[in-house]
């Protein structure tokens, strides 16, 4: 039988919507402008779709504008970049999601660079990563900010914890280790070279698992009273964590789906009120 607590985004989530949606009507009556989320799609990959038609629809929930951009397989970097540099240039929209990943052909890099950095509600840029690592004002990478809010939410201080991140992607492992490092875990980064990765998230009081590999962390890699966190959603259903074996050794521990997934999106939308009104002026959301 499980002995960990769940770590649910799903409350949690559903709060912090609730006071974006507050903030957004409040902005809206004072600058007769509502926040507005431009999303731009490449092509038509099936989950791709349903997660930006998911982030539209609580949009709408929140009330706040979704303007949705949706692109041809074929589209070019250059193409892409253009739009992105378009959107950026229009006081309407307030914030940018660029939904990925992409088609192979493009230059993802050069794509997410195009947006404003005071628009990059989804905190992909150089410049996002950068103010969040030194702790100055911008936006977050939304799934490593969810994941801290989680933490906090269920008293999880990381000070003086050592932290394993497991995955070093630009816009959740690396962020993730950051955001961690900056409230004073020791942070180690793993990764598909790592030599013996049971030993490593052995040694953790906080395993986040963000590799995009299907059950890769077992119940006997995790540390009695460990606090895991599954940032892995693969196909099934199914975590980076194979969570029953990791249940019954972890003190909490997140579900996959209901921890991480909702608020990657809260944070999102959060963030697009943030940008609205630093955008307008408005200083009383």
């Amino acid at each position: 039988m499980s002995q960990a607590r769940l770590m649910e985004g799903t409350a949690l989530a559903r709060r912090t919507l609730e006071t974006t949606a507050k903030r957004a009507a409040h902005l809206t009556e004072r600058t007769g402008q509502a926040p507005c989320l431009a999303t731009v799609l490449v092509g038509e990959d099936p989950a791709s779709v349903t997660y930006v038609r998911m982030k539209r629809n609580r949009c709408r929930a929140a009330g706040i504008e979704s303007r949705h951009v949706a692109l041809p397989a074929a589209t070019t970097t250059e193409e892409l970049v253009g739009v992105l540099r378009t959107l950026s240039h229009d006081p309407a929209v307030h914030g940018i999601l660029l939904q990925h990943p992409m088609g192979a052909h493009i230059d993802e890099r050069a794509a997410f660079e195009a947006i404003a950095p005071e628009k990059d509600v989804d905190g992909v840029t150089f410049a996002s990563f950068a103010t969040m690592s030194f702790g100055l004002p911008g936006f977050v990478s939304c799934t490593p900010g969810g994941i801290m809010r989680l933490l906090d939410e269920y008293d999880v201080d990381p000070a003086g914890k050592r932290a394993v991140v497991v995955g070093r992607s630009a816009i959740l492992g690396k962020p993730a280790g950051m955001l961690l490092l900056a409230r004073d875990a020791t942070v180690t980064y793993c990764h598909s070279r790592t030599r013996d990765l049971s030993a490593a998230v052995r040694e953790a009081d906080i395993v986040v698992a963000a590799v995009g590999r299907p059950r890769l962390i077992k119940g006997q890699d995790i540390k009695p009273g460990a606090v895991v966190v599954d940032a892995g959603y693969n196909a099934g259903n199914v975590g980076d964590v194979d969570f029953d074996s990791a249940a019954e050794r972890a003190s909490l521990i997140t579900p996959v789906p209901g921890g991480v997934g909702p608020m990657t999106i809260a944070t999102l939308l959060e963030q697009t009120v943030d940008a609205a009104a630093r955008q307008t002026g408005d200083r009383g959301v």
